[in-house]
């Protein structure tokens, strides 16, 4: 198990943070899903402490608890008060190998997951679409799936299906820990090496290799009419390297090219579209760089009152068509980097940002040394 410790002792609180190097891109065929799925198996009863124990701990001292899966890995995180690390690492050592996993468990979250996805994705116009994109934008690479899954997979989830994933995946060897807050290094390995140090180490995994996107060389449209859009907006994509995938500088300019394009109200798409030509109510740009494998490229607006769409399509395809060819000014370069050093010195003041950028980094191949 890696550990990483962010003393940080502004406030008396800490962050704990476990990573597992696994998400819904890693999943095998026909079981879309089950990631997050076991995200939600893992708040269940283990063999020391009956379901819901773990969180009334944590609420009963005012912390925080929760977790979330993505396409690259999972993760599970408590903001608490620093005498309460020890119970947090050990609530959370306990439930990396002692789940109890019955086929009434497995079948009760089951329905949760399937309600879960009825309510929140399948009635909402947009993540129906990105759904799309996605199954669109990826042709052969699993982040084309859904983190939640596909509905007729969910619904064939079972036991077997997650007593597999858990003795696979869930492992000290397959973790990263991270810890940020009032705390000292010393402190947290003694309390690691007391509770996740008496966790049995698991069997190796082999390295995670996925299939790879084919040269992409068509254009592709994916279009969503559904009368509970009051707003139409649009997004336009491309495949990009991530930091683990890009040769040394390419993520770092993707990056700032986010910051130049699309950094809130003084990127040059809002400035463009929005203040200058008046037909944006919104433009912004995406760039998540601490993808395991390739990422995305995105810009996304919507229209200002009578504004077509397909006129703030072409407005925000020429200005990137206008750094393609004219490049950036060192005025915009220089700012750029400005902001994006101020928001990683802003982030010391947010643990649980600061937390993830580690953790993010480390469960898709970088090092602290990257961050």
């Amino acid at each position: 198990m890696e550990v990483v410790v962010i003393p940080n002792h502004r406030a008396p609180i800490v962050t704990h943070m476990v990573w597992y190097k696994i998400g819904s891109a890693d999943e095998p065929p026909g079981k879309s899903g089950i990631a997050h799925f076991f995200e939600h198996l893992m708040f269940k009863a283990t063999t020391n402490h009956a379901g819901g124990e773990f969180d009334r701990a944590v609420f009963e001292i005012g912390g925080s608890n929760n977790a979330f899966t993505s396409s690259d890995y999972t993760a599970f995180y408590q903001t608490v008060a620093p005498s309460a690390l020890e119970l947090m690492m050990s609530f959370e050592a306990d439930r990396m190998r002692n789940l109890i996993l019955t086929d009434d468990v497995v079948k009760t979250e089951r329905d949760v997951v399937i309600e879960e996805r009825r309510s929140s994705t399948d009635t909402n116009p947009q993540d129906v679409l990105h759904e799309e994109i996605d199954a669109t934008l990826w042709q052969n690479h699993p982040y084309r799936i859904p983190i939640i899954g596909w509905m007729q997979e969910i619904e064939q989830l079972n036991r077997v299906d997650a007593t597999v994933f858990y003795e696979k995946y869930y492992w000290p060897n397959n973790s990263v820990l991270i810890v940020a807050g009032d705390v000292e290094p010393d402190t947290v390995r003694a309390l690691a090496e007391k509770t996740y140090g008496k966790v049995a180490r698991g069997p190796d995994l082999p390295p995670r290799i996925r299939p790879v996107e084919p040269e992409q060389n068509t254009r592709r449209t994916v279009t969503l009419s559904d009368a509970r859009v009051s707003v139409p907006s649009f997004s336009t994509q491309w495949v990009v390297p991530s930091y683990h995938t890009a040769k040394p500088g390419e993520a770092e300019a993707l990056d700032l090219l986010a910051e130049i394009l699309g950094g809130g109200n003084r990127g040059r798409l809002y400035q463009a579209l929005a203040v200058q030509q008046g037909i944006a109510s919104s433009a912004r740009v995406y760039f998540q760089g601490t993808m395991l494998d390739d990422t995305k490229f995105a810009i996304y607006g919507a229209p200002r009152g009578d504004a077509k769409l397909a006129d703030l399509e072409a407005a925000a395809a020429a200005e990137v068509a206008r750094i393609a060819e004219d490049g950036v000014s060192n005025e915009e370069l220089g700012k750029a980097k400005d902001h994006y050093l101020l928001n990683m010195i802003f982030a010391e003041d947010n643990l649980d940002w600061l937390a993830s950028i580690y953790g993010s980094t480390l469960a898709t191949g970088g090092t602290v040394k990257d961050v």
